[in-house]
Order: C-alpha cells, then sequence, then structure tokens
C-alpha cells in the first residue's frame, strides 16, 4: 500500500525509471492479493453505515465499496447500496481505494476523478490544499493532476482541522454518544440559561429608561429613527386587516384574491391579522407571490431543502414528484443540456421573457427564511417582484436535520463544519437552481455565514469551479475576517476550554437542541421577543432600523440546527475565533499588517499622493470604485492570493457598525491588491448599519436590494439578457448595452459606463 500513491498518502508516485521497484511491487501485489481482500473488507466495514450483523432486508448492504474525492480533501463513502457516507479521514479513504486497486486489478489513474484545485503559499510559510509530487526531473506536477497523484500539505490545515470518525454503531460508541448527550443536555442547558439570565439582567437599563419615559407621558418609540414610517406602515397594515376580513367574512374558504382584483399583478392569498407562523410560503403568500420547495441532495448525502418563489398569476407549481432529489451527483451534463425533461421551470417561459436566476444563502443559525420577513421590502420579495427568478437555499441540517442514510442520533450525521457546507451544500443548491431553469449562470447573494462559505468554497485549494456557474456574488456583510465582538467573555470561554471538554458540554451532535424544543413550544410573539433579547446580548444587535411590529417574525426563522463541531469551527480555540480570519492565519494577518504600513509610508512620502489622502471623508455611506481586474496586476501577490482565474465577480456591502465580522478589513484586502484575479464590482459601506440591517433595516431595500438589482443585471452573461425579461429598475442598464453593442458593431471603440 506505501508503493501507491493516494489522494492524500505520503507515498511519491512511481517513477519509469524505477523499474527494479515497479516489478517489487507488482511481484509483491499478485503474492498480497489474497490478504488485500481480506484487509479491504476490513476497511469497508469500518467505513460502512452498519456492521454486517446489524444489517438486515431494509437497510440491505451498507459496506464501502469506494471513496469518491468531491475535492482532494473531502472524500466521500459510496456504500454496496449506492448510498453516501459524510467525508472521512483522507488516508482512511486512500486506503480503501488502494485496497480495491489490488483486488480488482484496477488502474488508480482511471479511477479517481480530476482535481481542479490548487495548492495556496501562505505568508507564513503555511501551504494550504494539494501539493502536487514532483516528478523525476524535479518540476513539480501540473495543478489539475488527477487526485491520486497528489498529496496534502506536511502539516494539518491550521484553519480547517480534521473531523472527528466514527463508525458503525457498537455498543461502547452507543455508550460514548449517550454520555456525550447526557452531559451536553445538562452542560449546554447551564450555558444557555447563563446567557439568557445575562440578557435579562443587561436589558434592565433600557427597560427602566423605557418604563420612566411612559410614566412621564413620553412616547419611547420617538426615539427610533422610522418612528414615522413605521406608523404610517402600521396604519396601512391594519386598513389592509379590516379590508381583507371584510371582504372574506361571507367567504371563509376563498383562497383569497380572486375577486374584484384581476387586474392587479400581484394578489395576495393570505390575510388578516399576522398570525407568525415559521412559513415562508404564508408571507410570500400575504405579499402576492408563492412559494413551493423542492429537496435537494448533497455529494456527501445530506438532503436539504430549495424554496423557489414564484408569482401563481404566472407560474404553474411543480408536481411533488419533481421537486424530489435527482441524485447526488452535481452539474450532471445531461440534465444541464435539457432541463426541461423533469419539469424545469425555465420551460414555462418563452424566449424573451424568461427570469434570471438568483440563489440566496443565509447567514449562522438562520433559515433562508430571513430574507422573507419585511413584506414588501424583504429582499427576496422584492428581488421576485423585480422580474427575477428568486432561490432560497438552506444549508444542511435546518429545521429537519436529513440524509440518505444516517440518523438524528448517528454522530455522523453532525461531523461537518464551515468547510463541507461549502464545498458540498454550496454546489448542489447551484446545480439544482441551474438544472431547473436551464441557465448557464445564476446570481449568488449571501449574508453572513453565507459568504463565509461562498468565499471558502471559491477558494483555490476548495472547489473553485463552481465560480464558472456564478455570474456575480453579492456578499452581504462579509464574514471573513472577525470583528472585535469575539473577544466577549463567553467567546473566550469557548475558545479557552479544550477540544475534547467543548464536545463534553455542546456534545458531537447539534449545538444546544433545546433551543429549537422552545422553537416549538412557546408562542410566537414570546417567543420572537426572547429570540430578539438573547441574539442581542450576544452580538451586540438593535431593532432600531427594522419595523419594530414585523421583529417577532423574524426571529421565527432562527435559530436552525447546526452541528456542534460547525460551532466549534466558528468558536473553538483552533480554528477562525484563534485566527480570526477564515482563509489565513494570524501569522499571516500580522504580515499583511506590517506590509500595508510599510506602503503607507512609502505613499506618504510622494507629495502628491499625501495631498489627496489628507483630504476628508465624506460623511455617509461610502461607494468605494475599485477597478476591474481585467489581468493579475501583481504575480508575485497572485500566488498568495485566496482566489485564482475563473473567480466571478464580486459586490461587497459592508455594514459600518458591525461588531460581529469586520468587512472593512476584507476591503482592505482588495484595495492592497492582494486578490489580483477578483473583480470588485461594486463594494460599499453603509454607515451606521449593524449586522443584520443589511437585510432587515427599513431602508435596506433603497441602500442594499436597488443596488443588488442592477449590479446581478449588469453581470449577467449577455446570452442570459437575451433570453430574460427586463427587471424592473434596469431598463437604463439594456439601453446602455444596446448601445454599446452599436458602437461596437459601427467600429466606435471608445469605452462608455453605465
Amino acid at each position: 500500500m506505501s508503493d501507491k500513491a493516494g489522494a492524500c498518502g505520503s507515498a511519491r508516485p512511481i517513477e519509469v525509471n524505477q523499474m527494479p521497484s515497479l516489478e517489487l511491487y507488482l511481484g509483491n501485489k499478485a503474492k498480497s492479493k489474497t490478504q488485500a481482500a481480506t484487509e479491504f473488507a476490513q476497511q469497508a466495514q469500518r467505513l460502512g453505515q452498519y456492521a454486517p450483523d446489524q444489517e438486515n432486508e431494509a437497510t440491505g448492504s451498507t459496506q464501502a465499496v469506494e471513496a469518491r474525492f468531491i475535492t482532494a480533501q473531502d472524500p466521500v463513502i459510496q456504500t454496496a447500496k449506492g448510498g453516501r457516507l459524510p467525508a472521512v479521514p483522507v488516508e482512511e479513504a486512500t486506503k480503501l481505494n488502494t485496497l480495491r486497486d489490488v483486488v480488482d486489478d484496477r488502474d488508480p489513474s482511471q479511477n479517481e476523478p480530476i482535481s481542479r484545485s490548487e495548492s495556496h503559499q501562505s505568508k507564513d510559510g503555511s501551504l494550504y490544499g494539494v501539493r502536487p509530487l514532483e516528478g523525476s526531473s524535479g518540476e513539480r506536477a501540473e495543478t489539475n493532476a488527477p487526485l491520486y497523484r497528489a498529496t496534502p500539505p506536511s502539516r494539518t490545515n491550521p484553519l480547517f482541522p480534521p473531523l472527528p470518525m466514527y463508525g458503525p454503531p457498537t455498543p461502547l460508541r452507543r455508550i460514548q454518544c449517550w454520555c456525550f448527550r447526557i452531559s451536553s443536555a445538562i452542560l449546554s442547558l447551564c450555558f444557555l440559561l447563563v446567557i439568557i439570565f445575562g440578557a435579562a439582567f443587561t436589558s434592565i437599563p433600557d427597560a427602566a429608561k423605557h418604563v420612566r419615559l411612559r410614566l412621564t407621558f413620553r412616547n419611547p418609540d420617538k426615539r427610533r429613527p422610522f418612528y414615522h414610517e413605521e406608523e404610517q406602515r402600521r396604519r396601512a397594515r391594519r386598513v389592509a386587516e379590516r379590508a381583507w376580513k371584510k371582504q372574506h367574512q361571507d367567504k371563509p374558504n376563498d383562497s383569497g384574491g380572486e375577486s374584484g382584483m384581476k387586474s392587479e399583478e400581484f394578489i395576495p392569498l393570505e390575510g388578516g391579522p399576522d398570525r407568525i407562523p415559521c412559513d415562508v410560503r404564508y408571507y410570500a403568500r400575504r405579499v402576492g407571490l408563492d412559494c413551493e420547495i423542492f429537496e435537494v441532495q448533497t455529494e456527501d448525502g445530506f438532503i436539504i431543502e430549495l424554496w423557489h418563489l414564484y408569482n401563481p398569476q404566472e407560474y404553474h407549481r411543480t408536481s411533488p414528484s419533481q421537486r424530489k432529489p435527482l441524485g447526488p451527483d452535481v452539474f450532471p451534463q445531461e440534465s444541464m443540456a435539457n432541463s426541461s425533461t423533469h419539469g424545469a421551470s425555465g420551460s414555462q417561459y418563452q424566449r424573451g421573457e424568461k427570469k434570471y436566476p438568483i440563489l440566496m444563502i443565509h447567514g449562522l443559525l438562520q433559515s433562508a427564511g430571513a430574507y422573507c420577513t419585511n413584506d414588501d421590502d424583504s429582499l427576496a420579495f422584492f428581488l421576485t417582484k423585480s422580474g427575477y427568478d428568486v432561490w432560497l437555499g438552506n444549508n444542511r441540517c435546518g429545521f429537519k436535520p436529513r440524509h440518505n442514510m444516517l440518523k438524528y442520533g448517528d454522530p455522523r450525521m453532525w461531523a461537518w463544519n464551515i468547510r463541507q457546507m461549502g464545498v458540498m451544500d454550496l454546489p448542489a443548491l447551484i446545480s439544482r437552481v441551474l438544472s431547473e431553469t436551464g441557465f448557464e449562470k445564476l446570481g449568488l447573494i449571501a449574508h453572513s455565514q453565507g459568504t463565509t462559505q461562498t468565499l471558502v468554497s471559491l477558494a483555490k485549494e476548495q472547489r473553485p469551479e463552481i465560480g464558472e456557474k456564478i455570474s456575480v456574488f453579492c456578499a452581504l456583510a462579509p464574514a471573513a475576517y472577525a470583528g472585535p465582538l469575539i473577544g466577549k467573555m463567553y467567546f473566550k470561554f469557548m475558545r479557552v476550554i479544550s477540544p475534547g471538554m467543548f464536545r463534553v458540554i455542546f456534545g458531537i451532535h447539534a449545538f444546544i437542541p433545546f433551543m429549537m424544543t422552545m422553537h416549538s413550544l412557546l408562542p410566537p410573539r414570546f417567543y420572537g421577543y426572547m429570540g430578539y433579547r438573547v441574539f442581542s446580548f450576544l452580538f451586540n444587535w438593535t431593532d432600531d432600523r427594522w419595523e419594530k411590529d414585523l421583529r417577532d417574525r423574524m426571529f421565527q426563522f432562527a435559530p436552525v440546527y447546526v452541528s456542534a463541531e460547525s460551532m466549534r469551527w466558528w468558536l473553538g480555540r483552533e480554528c477562525f475565533a484563534k485566527q480570526k480570519c477564515i482563509l489565513a492565519t494570524r501569522e499571516e494577518k500580522n504580515i499583511e499588517d506590517k506590509e500595508d504600513e510599510q506602503e503607507d509610508r512609502e505613499l506618504s512620502m510622494s507629495s502628491e499622493e499625501s495631498e489627496e489622502s489628507d483630504e476628508e471623508p465624506k460623511p455617509g455611506d461610502v461607494n468605494l470604485s475599485l477597478r476591474p481586474n481585467t489581468q493579475p496586476r501583481d504575480k508575485d501577490r497572485a500566488g498568495l492570493a485566496w482566489y485564482g482565474p475563473g473567480t466571478p465577480p464580486f459586490a461587497l456591502f459592508v455594514c459600518g457598525a458591525d461588531d460581529l465580522v469586520d468587512g472593512r478589513r476584507l476591503l482592505r484586502r482588495f484595495e492592497r491588491n492582494r486578490e489580483p484575479y477578483v473583480d470588485i464590482v461594486h463594494a460599499k459601506i453603509i454607515e451606521g448599519y449593524e449586522h443584520l440591517d443589511v437585510i432587515w433595516a427599513m431602508d435596506a431595500i433603497e441602500k442594499v436590494g436597488k443596488e443588488v438589482r442592477e449590479i446581478i443585471w449588469k453581470t449577467a452573461p449577455e446570452s442570459a439578457r437575451i433570453m430574460c425579461r427586463v427587471p424592473r429598475g434596469c431598463s437604463d442598464i439594456t439601453e446602455f448595452y444596446q448601445r454599446k453593442e452599436e458602437r461596437e458593431k459601427s467600429g466606435v471603440s471608445r469605452r462608455l459606463c453605465p
């Protein structure tokens, strides 16, 4: 086995000039074929779902037969029955494939996929991702070499340490799991109670001030920045509720919206007082839209939900069978070439009337419902009514933890973190949207953790090929660097304890599942109030810019099930909380800071540049003009960059008062040209905005939504714009491109800017 090179083995490949070694290897291989078959059976059982004596007719054979490398660092297990099990350590997967090669006389080069990832050399000497082996001439192999000829870095990636491995459910493992479940149920509940009491204690001064103003006959709500707008919306909502009640009081079974309203473009299908359910479809129907749920299978077997928003007056809801998972493979060529065979939504629109697809990804502890809580001012509803085909993607587990083989209590169901969400969940969601719509690319919008999984997946050493499927990446409150909030006492506690103690306190399954129990038992309004108080205490949020009457809705879609390993990546002592960056170590950040200081000193020595730097910044929001990268401007920095060629353009919306993440630091990375292959088409700092204001503020549509709408249309492929209807508010952009094409045809090469 040591003579063969696995996906992440430490051995060197057999070279042509090593003929004696090759003959010896082949001889030993023939002699040890029987032994290899025995070892393969043992390894297959070790990586399978159940031991052979635990299988029955219902389960079928669950033994591992092969490790399929999604990336060089992510081998998933395929079982004899055709199911998928989550990723295992690379050396374990390599051993399984190597033994099967011997048993089946299989040529390894014909079985492994092609890696499109590259290695990432950092300033502090760390090497991340795949390291191609050196050939006999001493030169490095090409970066797209088959995975079986590549090896990992010589040491563990400090940003993504290995996940624990769990085998079939033996009696000892069952005891271990129950011990963790009992200890975490008690200790994590105590931790949660401390947070709740802390939130209650710190809210006392605000409550006292509120009561004092009431006692002196003053309205404390008048201090809110959108007080008058909130009052107008409250009155309008009450008028609409009375009108709905009057219209339907004699027709209780009427679906609501057909009689006397045919002239309206978006006819509400729900109305009356808000019941505050945890149901995106309910809120969509209140604004004249509707929603259907697609089930998507990831490459490691998780079943996740994809919500599709549509106008029921022009789109026919697909049948349940068409919304089932299509299989674990992503971007299948046949499906992409002929998406209409399974009811693609794009086929319901004629050429020229299609809608360009948008995929929206949510943040940490949230679901995609976070984009749908503000009625017509919800970003998802706004983009849908503007003329886009909006799809809302949810990460693994969410409200309904599901896997094609594993059950809730199996720890393998929860052995994942941000990397798996990036390299597994995101490609699966993108693939399904493109398959359903028939387009080659889509616009991607993400908030907070959604930006993290996207930034991770697009990195050179992860899964950069998905960049070819994205026309633009709109990052709202991008979470690449940690903000000052990471230093709070309760976050420090998680960073101080060891990984083993973290698992004792928070378990090896879901992170504090008691929160989900509270979500199902407490009345919606009380739960919304408690949710706001707790999360406000944890993350320093306020509801000053939110519509207060809708605040309880916003917390109906949070929290969701996440793994304890995922939270350990965010807050534990090894990863993000320590490095304070998703793709760079703390040492590398210090080196970059020193380089920036040196560049600033050199810049200040130039009198002309110094005069420009003395200009006072203008108050209010800042739209930054970062010039597009048509080619690498600094080839020396390209090797140290996180992203390579093929990365889609970025549009960044940074919250100026965000303590949770440091978006300004990410902008500085692009301003300093540390990412020469990334084209920044839009960059904006919204002063006064906190982390969630970018999706929940009452003026978010004005400051974010309208710009996102234009950016997506500007960056959409020309072939897609020809097929699609022009979104509202984007007619000027279309006219610009038409004029540009006319000028290019007439030989005028002058460059125009919309």
